[in-house]
C-alpha cells in the first residue's frame, strides 16, 4: 500500500475524537524528541525524556546538558508547529530563530587534538557559522560542507527555491520535504544542531501541506546516515552540488522518507480507529519504564539502608577528597596570581535527606576514625557530596562571583555511585576511577577558571 492510498484513508476518518487526537500528540511529541535528539548522541532514555517532558524532571542521573538540549527540542518542536499553521511563508529568520531556540545561547566547544593539546571555539545559537565545518568519513576523506562564504546566498536560494516549488506544486509534500533536507544538510549552515533542524523543517513542510509528522528512528540510524552518504556520491562532492541536488540524485533518501511516513499514516490511522497505537518497540519500552518505577519504590523504601557508611568513606577517601584538593590547588594558584579580593578555596558539602550541611576542605575530615559524630551521621546517611567554589573580582567597581560551572559532584545509589563533573559516568562500589580520568576532571576545571578570567 503506498502513502497516496494511506493518505487518503487517514483523511476520510477525520475528525478525530479528541482522545485519539491527543493520543497522537504526546506519543509524536516524545518519538520525536527522543529520537531526534539520540541520533544526535543525547543519552537521556525513553523513559528519562518521558519523565521529563511529562512531569518536568527526572529521577535518575543524567547530563545538565542533555536534560537542557531535551528541553529546547520540545520548545523548538512546538515554535515549528505554530508557525506550519500560520499564514505566514518560511524564511530564514525564521530558520535562525528556531536554532536558537533549539541551541538557546552560545557556548564554548572543548576538543583534543592529536597531539594532546586542547582548542576551543564557539558555537553560536541563531547565527550562520562562522568557521568552516566537515566530517571523516569511514574512508578517511575529509567531506566539506559549504563554507561560511558561501552559506548566507546558498541559504537565501534554498528558501526562495522551496517556496516557489511549494507554489509549483509538481512535487510531493514527502517528495519536497525530503529534498529540502538534502539540500539543507549539504549547506550545513550552523556550527551544530543542523541534524535536529533539518528534521524539525521535513515535518514544517509536511504540516504545512496537512500531512502527519514522521520520526526517524535511532534504530535506523545507521541506514539514514549511509543513505545520506549514498546520495552525496551521486550529487557530487562539492558543496554547491549538494545544494542543488534533484529529486532523481536523492531516490534512495526519498524511499527512506517514505517508509517513515508510511509508519507514521499507519498510528495515526490505527489512532483514528480507536485502536492501539503502540509499536512492537514501545512495549519494551514501556516494560522497562515499569521495572525502573518498580526499583526505585524499592529503594525509596528503604532509604536508610541503601549503602553500608564504610562505602561511601571509601570513595571519599580514594576518589573525593584526593581529587577537591588538587582543585582546591588550582583556586589558590589562581589565587596568588591574579590577587583577587576573595578567591574562595572551595567548599565540601553533604547532603543527606531534606538537609545541606557545609563542611570545610580540611585533612580532618578526610579521615573515618574522626571522632565529630556529626560528620559520622551526615556520611552514613550521605546521599551526595560535592565540590564547589566562587571568586569574587577585587577589580570591579561592584565585586560579583563567577561561579565555577565544573563543579565536581559525586551522588550515591543503591549499588553504584555516580561521578558529575566531565565524566558522567557510574562506578560500582569497590571500583574507582582511573588516572586519566581523575586527571580529566582537574584539567577541565582549570580550564573552567581560565575561561572565566578570560
Amino acid at each position: 500500500m503506498n502513502t497516496e492510498t494511506l493518505y487518503n484513508e487517514w483523511k476520510s476518518l477525520q475528525p478525530l475524537r479528541e482522545e485519539d487526537a491527543n493520543r497522537l500528540r504526546q506519543k509524536f511529541m516524545l518519538e520525536f524528541n527522543y529520537n531526534s535528539n539520540h541520533l544526535e548522541g543525547n543519552t537521556l532514555t525513553y523513559g528519562q525524556t518521558e519523565a521529563l517532558l511529562l512531569f518536568g524532571r527526572v529521577s535518575t542521573p543524567a547530563k545538565m546538558k542533555d536534560l537542557e538540549d531535551m528541553k529546547a527540542s520540545n520548545v523548538a518542536l512546538k515554535m515549528m508547529e505554530e508557525q506550519a499553521h500560520s499564514e505566514y511563508p518560511l524564511t530564514e529568520s525564521f530558520i535562525r530563530q528556531l536554532h536558537k531556540t533549539l541551541m538557546r545561547e552560545d557556548y564554548v566547544e572543548y576538543r583534543q587534538m592529536p597531539d594532546g593539546t586542547v582548542t576551543h571555539y564557539t558555537i553560536h545559537a541563531g547565527i550562520y557559522k562562522t568557521r568552516p565545518n566537515s566530517v571523516l568519513t569511514p574512508s578517511g576523506d575529509w567531506f566539506e560542507y559549504a563554507s561560511p562564504e558561501e552559506t548566507p546566498a546558498l541559504m537565501t536560494e534554498l528558501v526562495n527555491w522551496y517556496r516557489q516549488e511549494e507554489t509549483r506544486g509538481e512535487l510531493s509534500p514527502i517528495e519536497l520535504a525530503t529534498l529540502f533536507h538534502f539540500r539543507y544538510i549539504r549547506i550545513h549552515p550552523f556550527e551544530d544542531g543542523n541534524g535536529r533542524i533539518a528534521r524539525l523543517l521535513v515535518n514544517y513542510i509536511l504540516l504545512r501541506h496537512d500531512y502527519p509528522m514522521i520520526v526517524v528512528k535511532t534504530a535506523d540510524k545507521n541506514i539514514y546516515l549511509d543513505i545520506l552518504d549514498q546520495c552525496d556520491e551521486s550529487t557530487g562532492k562539492l558543496p554547491s552540488d549538494g545544494a542543488h541536488a534533484q529529486l532523481s540524485d536523492i531516490t534512495p533518501f526519498v524511499e527512506f522518507m517514505e517508509g517513515c511516513l508510511e509508519r507514521a499514516l499507519l498510528t495515526c490511522i490505527r489512532a483514528a480507529k480507536g485502536e492501539s497505537i503502540e509499536e512492537e518497540d514501545d512495549f519494551m519500552k514501556e516494560l522497562r519504564i515499569r521495572e525502573r518505577q518498580k526499583r526505585q519504590e524499592a529503594a525509596s523504601e528503604q532509604s536508610q539502608l541503601r549503602y553500608h557508611a564504610d562505602e561511601v568513606w571509601n570513595v571519599l577517601e580514594l576518589v573525593f577528597f584526593p581529587i577537591a584538593i588538587e582543585l582546591r590547588k588550582a583556586i589558590e594558584q589562581a589565587n596568588a596570581v591574579f590577587h583577587f579580593r576573595s578567591f574562595m578555596p572551595g567548599q565540601i558539602s553533604i547532603s543527606k535527606t531534606d538537609s545541606k550541611y557545609g563542611i570545610c576542605c580540611t585533612t580532618e575530615v578526610t579521615d573515618r576514625n574522626n571522632t565529630n559524630e556529626r560528620l559520622q551521621e551526615f556520611v552514613s546517611q550521605a546521599q551526595s557530596v560535592w565540590y564547589e567554589c566562587q571568586a569574587y573580582d577585587s577589580q570591579s567597581p561592584t565585586p560579583f562571583p563567577l561561579t565555577i560551572e565544573k563543579d565536581f559532584y559525586i551522588r550515591f545509589f543503591d549499588d553504584h555511585y555516580f561521578v558529575d563533573g566531565i565524566l558522567n559516568k557510574n562506578f560500582a562500589y569497590g571500583t574507582y576511577p582511573t588516572e586519566k580520568e581523575r586527571q580529566q576532571i582537574v584539567s577541565q576545571f582549570k580550564e573552567d577558571i581560565l575561561s572565566k578570567l578570560k
